[in-house]
């Protein structure tokens, strides 16, 4: 390779060809042109002309020069001349290049990434050998090398598909890998460090160890780069969400902004994070209702681009609305009362909410607390016991009232006082309660307890307690006990729920539980086993379900990505064996974020050891060969043409009569469309459509449903926004796309347009028009369907109407849809076809008819589908309760909808499945 600064040649020693530019000057001159070519002409037209002979005994020089310059074109061309080429590499050993592909290099890395591919181009130009060294970790199942020895070709293709990692890169483990590897024993190289910009706690030291393989070139983001921050995991801050951001250069203010996202990718809060000039972090807090910040599954920093500033939420980060039972404790201190040491401990981690029985009852509720609240009346008791069967956790805290109500007898669980276990006669206690001379300390938890895995304080004592009756499942039912073995908490199911009994008092009065950090975490094992999402540190490995790659988005886990045990979920870190993501099993998920044990990032400064300096998008050598090839070319083809005209074989005449004569078409072609213009300028503006053709162009460009019109406010209502929530639902799930919906009235509007039109059965719907009966009768002739619905579950309070209506109609012979039929499979499979209400039956065209494809003009049933598909218009949420399968006749109605749409726009084409049974036993014979 020949230089000259930033210009250079691939090929010098094809500059030599210039050396026969005068060779071919002299030739070029020595031989004369060709002699022009006349052709005879008749002699009547050769009288009195004289004829002159000519020759030229040398081409003309402007004709030489045009050669010379195609032959010196062909010459620099075959040298490879760049452009902007980088300046030459030290040594004569392997290019070294160390690539830093961890999280932080994630938002630049399609510059960073650019001059890799840059640099293996240059080394494959040089035919030099490249050595890749990535300083992240490759992922699992990948093996473990990070030195990677190619070829300039295999360097190519590595750097076109090397991606950086959702985990830290780690300098100390990088650089042990390049001592042993073949590098080692040549040092004489070029190193390129393509840094990220951060430090990672040991850049100086992996710039001396860099250097000793060769000259370093360091090259980091340019002023002005937007550096890499880290988004630390949430606490919960009363009825708040609060989040730290730490940023690695805080020379200068920044504005950066938090999105909270719920679990369908809805957008849910935007919150600014203001940086001040010297702040390396920032606070964010987050306000939400409790019912909002439950449903948040994501938290991120806008257009950060990292893995490192994406927090995925489980359900430890979940606001859970907590009940405290509260009578006539207005006499009782503040700091003694049971209340204010319970709502102390549960404010951080939950919605805390006070009352009587019956009003905490009319909200939701995950956990219900009852301070000694002494005997509970019967509708209390029956409220509270149908509430944990349906999920809900009691937790009974004991105290003097209940001490006093086991004085006279042994309680029984599930009796008036409302205990998981049966209690002791109050002649074991003084009191209601049992003393000791020596308070007793807590035993560590068994691993069956919701509280193993919790460090139990050796200050903690207990004082007084009620005493369990010894029977068979006492050990069963034990969740904690002291350090003799009685029982301090044990607990019995109810249903889907559970009911828990402290066997002491929620103050100071029995113990002093309520002083330590302990019982805050009992409470909040107990709020998580309310929704069945426990950790007790035993059971199955957690699997991985979806991994964030560098960038921040989830995806599906790798399928080398390791289970966690659920004991060690809390300390490990992330790693190739764990990437962040969510882990679990059901419903069951954790969430392994990068931001909690992310190094907090510092920029990198100033290094010990020698090296270049320089930044990333620099402009990238350009080879210009191309270019002068072509520009060769065209000359050439200049040559050739005026070699012709020369010679005669090629007159200009005979061309310019055409070119002419199109020139002048073209002209008057112009100046008849400009005299059009100036006399009717009013042409080109379209006039204004009437109002039937704007109804006809709106519903002719897009696919719309119908509903027909009945003049009922509120049966108008539903109509749109069911089929608006149907039209969202087939968006989504399908490849069609609906437009909203259309109401339509069957006397003035057209039908044609909708391949589907849905009729509320209402009173009065049979007293249509005579034209209104036409229309309705040629829309389904010519495939249109119609979905009659009596909205009155099985299609009995309107059966009349529908039968009025259908006289009017030409409706074709109806029967019950048979359990084969396409609609049972024209997308989803189906054996029913809910709506609000189920039960009722759907009727279609009888079989046998093959007009429009099979498809059946009407539908008729008494479902109410419109209501269980209609969706408020801003938060997207049902509107009518589905009865009575609830949600999932709802999701069951959609993809009736579904099929319907399917079944509709796509015709009969699926109904060759029914017949596939048979074609088998026939194709067996």
């Amino acid at each position: 390779m020949l230089a000259f600064g930033s210009f250079a040649f691939l090929a010098p020693w094809a500059l030599l060809g210039l050396l026969a530019l005068p060779i071919i000057w002299w030739l070029l001159r020595l031989t004369p042109p060709a002699p022009t070519r006349v052709t005879f002409p008749p002699f009547r037209l050769l009288l009195g002309l004289v004829t002159r002979e000519e020759s030229s005994a040398k081409t003309p020089p402007w004709l030489i020069l045009l050669r010379l310059a195609i032959a010196a074109l062909l010459v620099l061309a075959a040298a490879g001349p760049l452009i902007n080429q980088a300046a030459q590499w030290q040594g004569s050993g392997p290019l070294v290049l160390a690539v830093d592909n961890g999280w932080s290099a994630a938002k630049g890395w399609p510059t960073r990434q650019r001059l890799l591919i840059q640099l293996t181009d240059q080394a494959a130009r040089d035919g030099r050998p490249v050595t890749i060294v990535t300083t992240a970790a490759p992922p699992a199942g990948a093996g473990t090398e990070r030195v990677h020895v190619f070829t300039p070709r295999q360097a190519q293709e590595f750097a076109q598909t090397l991606q950086p990692r959702p985990w830290p890169s780690d300098h100390v483990t990088t650089l042990e890998a390049m001592d042993q590897s073949p590098l080692a024993q040549d040092r004489g190289g070029q190193v390129v460090w393509l840094s990220d910009g951060l430090d990672h706690g040991a850049a100086d030291a992996f710039a001396q160890g860099l250097a000793r393989f060769g000259a370093l070139t360091v090259v980091t983001d340019g002023p002005g780069t937007v550096m890499p921050k880290v988004l630390r995991p949430p606490v919960l801050d009363g009825g708040a969400i609060t989040l730290r951001v730490e940023r690695a250069d805080a020379r200068a203010e920044e504005t950066q902004f938090l999105r909270a996202f719920a679990l369908d990718g809805r957008l849910i809060a935007r919150e600014e994070i203001l940086f001040n000039a010297g702040d390396a972090a920032a606070e964010v807090r987050l306000d939400l209702p409790a019912e909002m910040a439950n449903k948040l599954v994501r938290l991120d920093l806008e257009d950060a681009g990292s893995a490192a500033a994406v927090i995925l939420l489980d359900e430890r980060w979940r606001r859970r609305p907590v009940g405290i039972v509260t009578g006539d404790g207005g006499a009782e201190l503040p700091l003694l009362s049971s209340v204010f040491y319970l709502t102390r401990a549960l404010e951080p981690f939950s919605e805390v909410r006070q009352g009587t029985i019956g009003g905490l009852l009319r909200r939701q509720l995950a956990l219900m607390i009852l301070p000694d609240p002494g005997t509970i009346a019967g509708p209390d008791r029956v409220a509270i016991k149908t509430w944990m069967e349906d999920g809900g956790v009691a937790l009974r805290f004991a105290g003097p009232l209940l001490a006093q109500a086991t004085s006279g007898q042994a309680v029984q669980g599930g009796d008036t006082p409302l205990v998981p276990v049966p209690l002791r006669r109050g002649d074991r206690v003084i009191g209601g309660a049992m003393s000791w001379t020596q308070p007793a300390s807590l035993a560590p938890f068994g691993a069956e307890s919701p509280f193993n895995g919790l460090a139990v304080p050796p200050d903690v004592t207990v004082t007084r307690q009620v005493l369990a009756q010894p029977s068979l499942d006492l050990e069963r039912k034990t969740w904690a006990r002291l350090s003799d073995g009685t029982p301090l908490v044990t607990a019995e199911r109810q249903g889907k729920g559970w009911l828990v009994l402290f066997h002491t008092t929620a103050n100071t009065q029995w113990s002093n539980l309520a002083l330590s950090g302990l019982l805050v975490e009992m409470l909040q094992r107990l709020v998580g086993l309310s929704q069945g999402v426990v950790d007790t540190g035993h059971g199955p490995p957690l699997e991985p379900i979806q991994t964030l790659d560098a960038y921040g988005a989830l995806g599906d886990a790798p399928p080398d990505t390791g289970s966690i045990a659920q004991d060690a979920f809390a300390e490990t870190p992330v790693s190739p064996l764990h990437p962040p993501g969510l882990y679990g099993r059901g419903n069951d998920r954790r969430a392994l974020n990068l931001g909690r044990d992310a190094a907090v990032p510092m920029p990198l400064g100033e290094l010990s050891v020698a090296a270049q300096r320089t930044t990333y998008g620099g402009s990238p050598a350009i080879d210009i060969r191309p270019w002068l090839f072509i520009l060769a070319a065209l000359l050439s083809l200049a040559d050739f043409a005026i070699s012709l005209w020369l010679r005669g074989l090629l007159r200009v005449p005979r061309l310019a009569a055409p070119l002419l004569a199109l020139a002048l078409a073209g002209g008057a072609a112009s100046t008849a469309a400009a005299q059009e213009i100036t006399v009717a300028p009013r042409a080109t503006t379209p006039a204004p459509l009437s109002g039937s053709d704007a109804y006809a162009l709106e519903n002719s460009t897009q696919t719309r449903l119908a509903y027909v019109l009945t003049g009922d406010a509120e049966t108008d209502r539903i109509s749109r926004l069911g089929l608006t929530g149907l039209s969202l639902i087939v968006r989504r799930r399908t490849a069609a796309e609906l437009s909203d919906p259309q109401g339509v009235d069957p006397d003035r509007d057209d039908l044609s347009f909708f391949p589907l039109m849905y009729w509320p059965v209402t009173a009065g719907a049979a007293d249509m028009t005579e034209t209104a009966r036409i229309k309705v009768n040629a829309y389904m002739q010519n495939g249109g369907t119609i979905l009659f619905d009596t909205r009155d579950r099985a299609g009995g309070a309107d059966l009349g109407e529908l039968r009025a209506l259908a006289r009017k109609l030409d409706i074709p012979p109806l029967v019950v849809a048979p359990a084969n039929h396409v609609l049972t499979r024209s997308f989803y499979l189906l054996q029913d076809f809910p709506g609000r209400w189920t039960g009722g039956a759907l009727w279609v065209e009888r079989a046998g008819a093959r007009i429009n494809d099979g498809v059946s003009p009407v539908l008729a049933g008494g479902n109410d589908w419109a209501a269980a598909w209609a969706l408020d218009e801003d938060t997207q949420q049902a509107l009518f309760p589905a009865v009575p399968g609830g949600e999932r006749q709802r999701e069951l109605a959609f993809r009736f909808g579904i099929n319907l749409v399917m079944y509709v726009l796509t015709g009969n084409y699926k109904a060759d499945q029914v017949h596939l049974p048979a074609i088998i036993r026939r194709l067996g014979q």
